[in-house]
């Protein structure tokens, strides 16, 4: 039980799910009920399907093809800067017509399942075994879905004007999420080759 919740813990931290419902909240505004549901359904099943990947084969095939963690980051914090200017600069209404295509990028990766969690499941399967980090994932990949299924009480509570300006925020949160990733990507990416 004590190996479980050593596993539990450093997922929980790493995926921040907490941390993402407001951005999840800013980039679904626009959506109806039955899309959001859909979008969620994606976004969730594409963060556990390369989660589920990546504990099986994550060392081999970043060995294999050359690629490290922080190439992850900048790659991802790319993403995420390019879809916050997007939401910043334009409307709702032309934010609608693409926003149906965020489930899996950048939703369901890099915000869900981001190279953090992706280290932090390399690492728990080094320390714990292999059942302990299925069953850690499982269950944050639970607490995932109930966290953001519920998140549009949120939405009731703050109303449509509130939603609007905090879809705004979301974005400049997002945008600074970017510039973070990109800035530690690009950090130890120049620390590896002094």
């Amino acid at each position: 039980m004590k190996k479980l919740l050593l596993s539990f813990i450093p997922l929980f931290v790493a995926i921040d799910i907490i941390g993402t419902v407001p951005i999840y909240l800013g980039l679904t505004e626009d959506l109806s009920e039955k899309e959001k549901k859909k979008l969620l359904f994606e976004a969730i099943l594409a963060a556990f399907v390369i989660a589920l990947v990546f504990l099986v084969g994550g060392k081999i095939i970043l060995r294999f093809i050359g690629i490290t963690i922080d190439d992850f980051r900048i790659a991802g914090g790319i993403i995420l800067l390019i879809l916050s200017i997007s939401d910043i600069l334009f409307t709702s209404e032309e934010r609608k017509k693409s926003t149906n295509k965020i489930g899996i990028v950048p939703l369901g990766i890099p915000l869900i399942i981001g190279p953090a969690a992706l280290t932090t499941i390399l690492i728990l399967l080094d320390q714990y075994g292999f059942i302990n980090t299925v069953i850690s994932m499982v269950v944050n990949f639970t607490i995932v879905w109930f966290v953001m299924y519920y998140a549009q009480i949120v939405i009731k509570l703050i109303g449509d004007g509130g939603t609007k300006a905090f879809a705004k925020i979301a974005s400049l949160f997002l945008a600074a999420i970017a510039i973070m990733m990109i800035r530690v990507g690009i950090s130890n990416v120049v620390k590896a080759f002094r």
